[in-house]
This record gives structure tokens, C-alpha cells and sequence, in this order.
């Protein structure tokens, strides 16, 4: 018996293979497809999830293989430039290709012992107290303590586990394509340019994915298909494209045809007994602002420590049930935002054009620009903790330290306790949480500085996915702390890190 089935091998499931495999739970990973996925759906990294890759030590990967951009408030189809002062040492976000990404994280995955195997299709599933079984399609039939669904919008895992999927269906549907065309670039985008006027479900990406000519097109669908299973085709986006745009473009040569709807869908939870959902099999939403790939990671990057520590059977009381406690309401606040740009995409609708061009001037000013790129990029997050210390559930940035950066010291994915005072302790934690003395030249900006200059706690906990735990001074408060989120202490030696080493 394995400890964890992950079934699912995309962003999700390949970012919470990596996070367990860092704590020495035995994973396995069951993908549905044969072959990794040759073309690209999800094409970018927000902030968060930026910060994310470089807490783990993989971000020189990502940039190897991406280009940044800078795009404030994107929001409903309105572009603003990036906002300054935003919260973050990493202000931007990458156009990464979904399979470059999923790439990536597999590498990382397997390098840690991960075991992956495609061509595996998961088709029943039962639980008890000790474990979960699976059977596949072939008939083979296996045994974990613990099953995660990261297995998209149509999941298997969330049917076979009974868990409700309520939301709002399809009103409207758009093709994507990936296709050459015969037209000039010059001429394409003067196209898109002039329709998405009047219609923002409109556009064309020259170059995708870095194929020269190959262009992935998006247009409105001639209504709802009463059957998602039936294939999108040639014929169909070109009539569409002629219909939308006076033009098909000369379209040809189609590598992948698709449809989305604007279907929004939230599991009602994310745990039963021992099977977990993250990712689309958690929630589905257009994929208006790029949300959809960055919600899925993150929510790995939640689960993946609280797992560990179940299985390890250090997790303290609770624990694995935050990761739906703090991750739904993050969900359900995506698929709000998502229901908001929707609205103000409508082409038909008057007061959605009235209400797009209100939200544009607001978005001039700085202020709301940054709050709506913090809740675009997901940098604005903060856990409910009952604490009401400003710090305290909101994920730190990277800051400098005396040798090095925070960010270098998370890459263990354990916890870590930034002590200006040299005071305290964690001994009984050390095989959890790293304890940093050597911050910063008495000559340097207190790192924990606030962005409005003020001055910072003497003390911060962080948790593994690198939010804060505790702020303060005194051992009894932090003791109480390191309970709540590692588990009893083991009576050991704290151990005491360099910063930067």
C-alpha cells in the first residue's frame, strides 16, 4: 500500500507529488493519458504562484523557458499598466506554456521519488478507515491511506467520492483553436483589433507556443452544445469566424479544436474521509484573468505539507481539514471575481458596456488598480487564523536577509522562525522548523518593515507554504503556535540556520 494516490498528472497533481515527495511520503501519480500534453490550455504564472516556484527553488527553470509581463488589473478585458508599491518581490507575472509547466514540475516530481504512470484510468473507488482502493480500467486494482482528484472539471475522483458539484451551467460558449491561417499578421490583428470593440470573446495569439504562424484563435460559439462530447471542427470555427469577423482568415491546419463554456462550479467540500479534491475537480470557472492553472497549483501548495504530516501522524487535531477551512473560500472568491468579468464581457448588455467603462476609470486610480491586481494575482490572500495582528495569515514576501534571501531558506518546504529577538526557541520542532538568527546588518531595513514604513514584529513564524503563523516575542505564545500547526514537539535540540544558509 502506497501512501498517497494523486490521480491526475497536471499542474495540480504534479506541484502536490512534489510538495509530499520533500516530507518522504511515497506518491503515486495516475494519469489518464498516455503522453504528456503536447499543447498548452493554461499559458501563464500570476504573481503568487511565481513566489511559489521560487519558495521551492524552481523558479530559474520557469524564467529559462518563459517571458515576463507586466499587466495591472486585468480585469473583465481591461488592461492597466502594473501598479507600483504592489506586495511582492517578484512583480510580474510568466507566459509560460501549460506543457512547459507541467514539464517542469514532473522533473522536480520524479527527480524527489515520485512514481508516475500514464495510461492509467481510475473507474471505482472505495474507503474505509485505513485507506482508500481504486480500481482501473484494466481491472488492476490498488491500495493508498489517502486519494487526492486532481483530474479536472469532469472528475471521477469527486463522482465516485459522492461529493456535490453545484454551480451555474453553460449560457455561452467559445471555440479555441490552435491553427495557421493564410492572412497576414498585419492583417489578422487589424481584424481582432477592430471586433473586440464590440466583442471581447474575440482574439487572436500570433506564434503559440513559439511556432511561427500558428495561431490560436478564440470565437464566440453558435450557442450551447447539448452534448460537450461532441467534437469541435474546422468547418464550424471558420463559419464562426466569418460570421463574427467578415473573415476566416484562411484558417487551415488545425493542431487542437475546443470549446469552453462559462460554466461555475465549486465543490461543496474538499475532503471526504480519506479522498481530497484540488484543482478543476474542486472548482471550475471561465478562464477569464488566467486564474485557473495558478488556483489549481496553490491549492497543491496548501495541501501538500498538511498531508504529509497526516500521514507521518504528526498532524495536529484539524489540520488536514484547514486545507478545505482556508482553500474553499479562495475558491468560492475566484469564481465570484470570474462571475463579475463575465458580466462585464456581455456584448449584448448595455449596462455591462456602462459598467465596464466605470470600472476602467476607477482602475486609473492607483489604489484600486493595486487591489484589483493583489486579487487577480492572488498576492492579497489571507487565512483567517483569529488573529488580528495585519501580518498574521497573509504569505510573506521574499525579502533580503544578511546572506542571501528568505525565499532560499523555504526550499525544504518546513517551517521557519525569523527571530530578531535571539531569544527564542523551538526545540522540540527541530525536525520541522528552521529557526534564523542571522537576519540583517544592523545598517539594513528591518525585513519584516511594513509597506507603509512601520516598523516590524521581533518575531515571525512561517508555515511551509510560507504564510504567517505567528508574530510576537514571548516562547509561551510561540509554543502554542508550533502546537497548532506542527504537531506535539519531539523534545530535541533546536537547530539554528544561518540566513542564506
Amino acid at each position: 500500500m502506497t501512501d498517497v494516490i494523486v490521480v491526475g498528472g497536471g499542474p495540480t497533481g504534479l506541484m502536490l507529488a512534489g510538495e509530499l515527495r520533500l516530507h518522504g511520503v511515497r506518491v503515486l501519480v495516475l494519469e489518464k493519458s498516455a503522453e504528456p500534453l503536447g499543447h498548452s490550455r493554461g499559458r501563464g504564472l500570476h504573481a503568487r504562484s511565481v513566489e511559489v516556484m521560487d519558495q521551492r527553488g524552481l523558479l530559474g527553470g520557469f524564467l529559462a523557458e518563459s517571458e515576463k509581463f507586466r499587466v495591472g488589473g486585468f480585469f473583465g478585458g481591461i488592461h492597466k499598466a502594473w501598479p507600483e508599491g504592489l506586495d511582492t518581490a517578484h512583480p510580474y507575472g510568466l507566459t509560460t506554456p501549460q506543457h512547459v509547466t507541467e514539464r517542469l514540475l514532473e522533473t522536480r516530481a520524479v527527480a524527489l521519488g515520485a512514481e508516475l504512470r500514464r495510461g492509467h484510468e481510475v473507474v471505482g473507488l472505495d474507503q474505509d478507515d485505513t485507506g482508500v482502493d481504486v480500481r482501473l480500467a484494466d481491472g488492476t486494482r490498488l491500495r493508498a491511506r489517502y486519494l487526492v482528484g486532481c483530474d479536472g472539471g469532469r472528475s471521477t475522483v469527486r463522482e465516485l467520492a459522492g461529493i456535490g458539484f453545484p454551480g451555474e451551467p453553460s449560457t455561452v460558449e467559445t471555440l479555441l483553436g490552435d491553427m495557421e491561417v493564410t492572412a497576414d499578421r498585419a492583417t489578422v490583428m487589424g481584424v481582432v483589433e477592430e471586433v473586440r470593440k464590440t466583442q471581447l470573446r474575440f482574439g487572436a495569439v500570433p506564434d503559440v507556443d513559439g511556432h511561427a504562424g500558428l495561431y490560436r484563435i478564440v470565437v464566440p460559439a453558435d450557442g450551447v452544445a447539448e452534448d460537450r462530447a461532441t467534437p469541435t471542427t474546422l468547418d464550424e470555427f471558420r463559419r464562426q469566424l466569418r460570421a463574427h469577423a467578415g473573415t476566416d482568415f484562411g484558417a487551415h491546419s488545425p493542431r487542437r479544436l475546443s470549446r469552453f463554456g462559462n460554466a461555475i462550479r465549486q465543490a461543496e467540500r474538499y475532503r471526504s474521509g480519506r479522498v481530497l479534491l484540488a484543482g478543476d475537480a474542486a472548482h471550475i470557472h471561465p478562464p477569464t484573468g488566467g486564474q485557473g492553472l495558478n488556483l489549481g497549483v496553490q491549492d497543491a501548495f496548501n495541501l501538500g505539507w498538511k498531508l504529509a504530516a497526516e500521514v507521518d501522524g504528526r498532524a495536529p487535531e484539524g489540520l488536514l481539514d484547514s486545507y478545505h477551512t482556508e482553500r474553499h473560500p479562495v475558491g468560492a472568491h475566484v469564481l465570484d471575481n470570474a462571475r463579475a468579468q463575465i458580466t462585464l464581457m456581455g456584448t449584448d448588455d448595455p449596462g455591462a458596456a456602462a459598467l465596464r467603462a466605470l470600472l476602467s476609470r476607477l482602475m486609473d486610480f492607483d489604489e484600486v488598480n493595486r487591489y484589483m491586481t493583489g486579487m487577480g494575482t492572488a498576492i492579497d490572500i489571507r487565512y483567517d487564523f483569529g488573529d488580528t495582528h495585519p501580518l498574521v495569515g497573509r504569505r510573506m514576501r521574499d525579502v533580503a536577509l544578511k546572506r542571501g534571501r528568505l525565499y532560499g531558506l523555504t526550499h525544504a518546504g518546513r517551517g521557519l522562525l525569523l527571530d530578531q529577538t535571539g531569544r527564542l526557541s523551538v526545540t522540540g520542532w527541530a525536525d520541522r522548523v528552521d529557526r534564523v538568527v542571522d537576519l540583517v546588518d544592523a545598517a539594513d531595513a528591518d525585513v519584516f518593515k511594513g509597506s507603509d514604513d512601520t516598523p516590524g514584529p521581533p518575531a515571525v513564524l512561517l508555515r511551509p507554504d510560507g504564510h504567517v503563523a505567528w508574530v510576537g516575542e514571548d516562547q509561551g505564545e510561540l509554543v502554542a503556535r508550533l502546537e497548532r500547526w506542527f504537531g506535539a514537539g519531539a523534545g530535541d535540540d533546536g537547530a539554528e540556520v544561518a540566513a542564506g544558509g
